[in-house]
């Protein structure tokens, strides 16, 4: 009765020998999306794991493709920008600022000096609101609720600004081949200066939850490291490159619009982990503050469009007013203009990295071949370099880390 009762039905234990394993160990693939709510249903990654530790991780990629390339190659040159809103549909304004500095490049436009700082403001105000997405979401999946209705109440004043500018909020179509589509408002522009009065203690608001909160610092703190060396072997660029220390951003490297007029820094990591990625983009907010503030002080008077009448349609205002004008803005845009044979490639410094823009044309009304360089598939590619040795829990954090959006890499 003593004994016990599970023995009777054992068989004779073995002697443990050096022969024989103490345990086994086997490799587990397994699929993280598209279904993951961190993956929002457009990325797969397949993992292969030890335990939880994770041996090698595979983006897939594809689950959105539209075939924006190939589209654009039937459309004008003009009718094309539209099509670039639907790429970084967090950021739009820029992926028009690169494409038309492409076409400008080519047709050798000289832009108007106040529409460049137009587009220098615009710019930067679409550098902020990406980089508080950016914030909002990656505090989000990581579990901090608060920082993304906060960041999400400044992005909110300039969502407002931008539909007052061209009355959209999301997929905005406001930059064109020679300029903008319309000239900053007194009322914006006042709105915009008491924005950057308070903006900068917003952001120490954000800091005041995030830079000494243990869990924040545990999941980014030495996670998805990569040197300055493999950062640049990668192709990375924007702030995944300069959260490795490497000083490099575009504005500087090759001024344009008014970057040249006005003093700004680089802010830059030391680590190469997703902390300093974060700092990164915290100062890059404060730069971009700082940059349109000098804009505004030195905007200068003048047209908002160059007059290059076979090419750029005159601005709307003029448009409404002048029937011949209509007709020329008819005709521009559904019949285009006839760029000179040639290729060129002209690369822009969006929120998310560099954004490039090559285009072949054979003297015809639409491109050749028109091909996209879009940081976030690039940033795909160093995936499992950065996401190997670390944890399951990791990957949601690496994801973000890059801030992709799916829209541009499933081009």
């Amino acid at each position: 009765m003593g004994s016990n009762p599970a023995s009777l039905n054992d068989p004779e234990p073995r002697p443990i020998t050096e022969d024989l394993p103490l345990r086994r160990s086997e490799d587990l693939l397994l699929n993280m999306g598209p279904q993951h709510p961190a993956t929002h249903g457009v990325l797969r990654v397949v993992l292969e794991l030890e335990g939880e530790k994770i041996i090698q991780a595979t983006p897939d990629l594809g689950y959105l493709h539209r075939g924006v390339e190939k589209l654009c190659e039937g459309l004008t040159y003009q009718q094309i920008i539209p099509h670039t809103d639907r790429l970084d549909y967090i950021c739009s304004m820029s992926n028009n600022f690169a494409y038309v500095r492409a076409v400008e490049k080519l047709l050798g436009v000289l832009i108007p000096e106040r529409g460049e700082y137009v587009r220098t403001i615009i710019a930067e105000m679409q550098r902020i609101v990406g980089h508080l997405f950016w914030l909002g979401t990656q505090a989000l999946d990581i579990g901090a609720m608060t920082v993304f209705f906060w960041t999400f109440r400044e992005r909110e004043v300039l969502l407002d600004l931008f539909e007052q500018v061209c009355g959209a909020r999301l997929t905005m179509n406001y930059f064109r081949i020679g300029g903008v589509n319309g000239d900053l408002s007194p009322e914006v522009i006042q709105t915009l200066r008491k924005f950057l009065n308070e903006f900068p203690s917003k952001i120490d608001e954000y800091n005041s939850l995030l830079l000494n909160n243990r869990i924040w610092l545990s999941r980014t703190k030495d996670i998805a490291v990569i040197s300055a060396e493999d950062a640049v072997s990668f192709g990375m660029t924007g702030p995944v490159l300069r959260g490795s220390g490497v000083h490099y951003d575009i504005r500087k490297a090759e001024p344009y619009a008014a970057y040249g007029k006005v003093d700004w820094d680089v802010p830059l990591g030391s680590n190469g982990d997703t902390y300093d990625r974060y700092w990164v983009r915290m100062q890059e907010m404060k730069q971009s503050a700082r940059i349109i503030a000098q804009c505004l002080d030195q905007l200068p008077e003048g047209p908002i469009l160059t007059d290059v009448p076979q090419v750029v349609a005159p601005p709307k205002e003029k448009v409404m007013k002048d029937m011949q004008s209509l007709i020329h803005h008819f005709i521009i845009f559904t019949e285009g203009f006839r760029p000179p044979k040639g290729e060129v490639y002209c690369a822009t410094e969006a929120p998310k990295g560099e954004l490039g823009f090559s285009i072949i044309s054979d003297g015809g009304p639409k491109p050749y071949r028109l091909k996209i360089r879009s940081p976030s598939f690039v940033h795909l590619g160093a995936f499992d370099h950065m996401a190997r040795g670390y944890m399951i829990a990791d990957i949601v954090t690496i994801f973000g880390t890059y801030d992709i959006v799916m829209g541009e890499c499933d081009r």
